[in-house]
């Protein structure tokens, strides 16, 4: 089990195909994980300007950051399958 005590951050992007590819690689390689994503278009309260303009011009495919952790003793050995 992997909990904030035992973890490392192995990446951060915001690239949905790079998390898939990570993710895919670790499972691969029985290399236990998780993820925590952050949409970054979530309007912040009353009177964000997202809830007057709506997304117009915004680049969809950066909405979303994917932070990736893995166990610390598990750190290097991920960090050499996905480069």
């Amino acid at each position: 089990m992997i909990t904030i005590f035992n973890r490392r951050e192995l990446i951060v992007t915001m690239d949905m195909k790079r998390q898939s590819d990570i993710r895919n690689i670790l499972a691969d390689n029985h290399i236990d994980y998780v993820v925590k994503t952050t949409n970054l278009q979530r309007a912040s309260g009353v009177g964000s300007g997202r809830s007057y303009m709506g997304s117009v011009g915004i680049n969809q495919d950066y909405s979303c950051e994917y932070k990736i952790f893995v166990r610390k003793n598990d750190y290097g050995k991920a960090e050499a399958l996905i480069r």
